[in-house]
């Protein structure tokens, strides 16, 4: 079985375009090979900055044949009254290119109908693959596409050479203008070819050897770790690796080789993150720190070839970073001197969103709701927590921000801290923009969770009163991210808050706002953004590891989500609850139990107590002598957040609600025992009800 070679030769892509493109490459081969009928044994994809590869191991030579019944006309439209085939059966065995003598007839629920066997497959790879390839490069997609040239085709970047073999075959055909070969290109620098292949099998080892090119980012990203800790040793420090700056490095270099370079002592009076942002956003170079954790005055880069001079190079880099540094410094001594009274003052005139006034507005609101917030959470907290949502956006005028926008919030606490603000207060702005993402920390303290989610919930009510929602993958004000970090922020913090008061009060913020939504509409449409993105969490996230399934996640927020921190126990425990070997009686029994007293809530008033008379019945006495002592037990579990004991208690109480059905009629002719016995239901499904909506529980 022949193997299959594709690369594709570009000017230098974007780092974060490799990853993506790596993946979808090999998933767009896996389904045009399927549609083609061409089985493989293993594909593997690669990408540098200059190059995306795909080999493909043992593909078959030959499509797959396969034999399908082909229908035609129904036999009754097939032949005249003389019994001669008609127009539509002569067609139908034309158009299928059989013989007449080839024509049979097969049985269908519908009736008879003429039919042919007919062959399908049994062409080759090399003729299948052109299409395929030019299939699967046309359905490639990237951030940014570009035009060259007079060409309409579009790309990531200009193609500039392409490779295709079928062993020692060339699968020809052309795309923007480039015809594929065998020949590949190497290091721009260092052995730049081209190199003629004779067979897929020799790609590697002439990319590696004559071209100077490591393929695979695994091995890219092994180097750079392996060179760092070396480079380091005569520093007695430790390399600073993040895994997205070495992912960014990586995309950036075809054959890694790290330079350590130094900078002025007198540079690292600077804040550890001015620093590190100046090295990793601007140099792309990771820092280095001593055992303790504290910067030394060295940084480490990657260059993309084996220089003729390295300390040419070293200095060259220490040049550059010396510059930005300098930089730094005149911004941090600039904003030292300067104080927040006159950076609030300065927010006054930075537009928040047009309707919605200035980041000063903001800032007063948030630090409105946030005193509200405070007292709802922990009064002893309220003034650091005011002062901090004051405070909270005031860097963003500051010449440091101006510059590394990376550090908004960040910079604001570090100067906090500086001129002379609590450390609650300069913790709590330090961190208000966390979580950053669906896994990323949030803020350690009280008071720094509190405006995070007056900041956050403050832009989402402002939004959705303006009808800026969400739509489809659009989401230009980060909404999604928004919501999900406050309940992420309530739960790991474990607070108690009614989300619809917290939306309450921040529309409340807004007073004299012309919405383009109704208050009461926006409010609630924002409410249900806070249940899907809940859903969407929930669904595939693991509690000890048990799966949350889309039905516990649908029945856990179909009981409500205004205490997320309960609803986040309630998931947790219904997923446990799901695993127990009674779960699918239990979930029958109470969902009947649920059904009933939904459809007859509706034509009756089921209120009131239980009428001990009107008991008459063994099973309706011993499910109400049962449930009576249950039910203390259930509150208290309630009570307490114990809902893993509510469910427990709940499911000891299921054989009696059967031995119930299984010997009460419910639906009686006598019309104060059938009400009585729903009352008995209605008792058990309130209470479920405050657990989970089981209804949405499919088994």
């Amino acid at each position: 079985m022949p193997d299959f070679l594709l690369e594709i030769g570009f000017e230098e892509m974007p780092s974060r375009f490799l990853g993506p493109l790596c993946e979808e490459l090999r998933r767009g081969l896996v389904k045009l090979f399927e549609q083609n009928k061409l089985g493989f044994a293993e594909i593997g994809s690669w990408a540098t900055p200059r190059r995306l590869t795909a080999r493909v191991a043992g593909l078959d030579a030959v499509q797959r044949r396969e034999e399908a019944v082909v229908t035609g006309p129904a036999v009754k439209a097939a032949y005249d009254a003389a019994g001669n085939l008609t127009a539509a059966a002569l067609g139908f065995a034309k158009g299928q290119g059989a013989d007449i003598a080839d024509i049979f007839t097969v049985d269908t629920p519908k009736g008879q109908y003429l039919a042919v066997r007919k062959a399908t497959g049994g062409v080759s790879a090399l003729t299948l693959l052109p299409e395929i390839c030019r299939t699967v490069l046309a359905g490639l997609s990237f951030p940014k596409k570009m035009h060259w040239g007079s060409l309409d085709y579009t790309f990531g970047r200009p193609i500039r050479w392409i490779v295709a073999l079928l062993d020692e075959e060339i699968v020809s055909f052309e795309v923007a203008g480039v015809v594929s070969g065998r020949a590949t290109c190497g290091h721009r620098v260092m052995g730049s070819g081209p190199f003629e292949l004779a067979r897929p099998a020799d790609y590697f080892s002439v990319l590696q050897e004559k071209g100077h090119v490591v393929l695979d980012a695994a091995l890219r990203e092994a180097s750079i770790k392996d060179q760092c800790e070396k480079a380091v040793a005569v520093t007695s420090g430790r390399p600073i690796i993040g895994e997205r700056l070495l992912e960014e490095v990586c995309g950036l270099v075809e054959y890694p080789l790290v330079v350590l370079g130094g900078f002025d002592k007198r540079y690292l009076d600077l804040p550890r993150e001015v620093l590190l942002t100046s090295m990793e956003t601007n140099q792309k170079s990771f820092g280095v720190e001593d055992a303790k954790g504290s910067l030394l005055p060295h940084f480490l880069t990657t260059v993309g070839l084996q220089p003729t001079d390295v300390g040419l190079v070293r200095k060259g880099w220490e040049r550059v970073l010396k510059a930005r540094l300098e930089d730094a410094r005149f911004f941090w001594e600039t904003d030292l001197a300067a104080n927040f009274d006159a950076w609030l003052a300065r927010l006054n005139s930075v537009t928040f969103l047009a309707p919605l006034g200035s980041m000063g507005d903001k800032t007063r609101r948030i630090e409105a709701l946030c005193g509200k917030l405070a007292e709802m959470i922990q009064p002893g907290v309220t003034a650091d927590a005011c002062r901090a949502g004051r405070l909270c956006k005031a860097d963003l005028v500051s010449e440091m921000v101006g510059e590394f926008s990376d550090l908004q919030g960040i910079m604001g606490g570090i100067y906090a801290r500086k001129k002379g603000e609590s450390e609650e207060a300069a913790r709590a702005i330090y961190e208000h923009y966390l979580p950053l993402g669906p896994d990323s920390p949030v803020p350690s303290n009280l008071a720094g969770a509190i405006v995070a989610i007056a900041d956050k919930m403050d832009t989402l009510a402002g939004c959705f009163g303006l009808d800026m929602i969400p739509t489809g993958a659009a989401d230009p004000y980060a909404l999604r991210r928004q919501a999900l970090g406050i309940c992420r922020i309530i739960i790991l913090c474990g607070l108690r808050l009614n989300v619809p008061k917290v939306i309450s009060l921040a529309f409340a913020g807004y007073p004299g706002v012309s919405w383009k939504l109704g208050q009461e509409q926006a409010a609630r449409k924002l409410l249900e953004f806070f249940g899907a993105r809940l859903k969407a969490w929930y669904v595939g996230k693991e509690f000890e590891g048990m799966t949350v399934s889309p039905q516990v996640a649908d029945a856990a927020l179909g009981a409500g989500f205004a205490d997320v921190w309960a609803l986040n126990a309630r998931v947790a425990a219904l997923t446990h609850f799901s695993a127990r070997e009674d779960f699918n009686q239990a979930i029958l029994t109470f969902k009947r139990a649920a059904n009933i007293i939904r459809k007859q809530a509706a034509e009756m008033e089921l209120t009131g107590k239980i009428v001990g008379k009107l008991l008459v019945e063994p099973a309706e006495e011993a499910l109400v002598g049962t449930w009576g002592g249950k039910k203390v037990l259930f509150d208290q579990s309630w009570d307490k957040d114990d809902f893993d004991g509510a469910l427990d208690i709940l499911g000891q109480l299921r054989p009696v609600v059967d031995g119930f059905f299984d010997g009460v009629m419910v639906m009686c002719e006598d019309e104060a025992l059938k009400i009585n016995r729903l009352k008995i239901l209605k008792s058990i499904v309130d209470c479920l009800s405050k657990l989970a909506d089981f209804a949405a529980l499919q088994v």
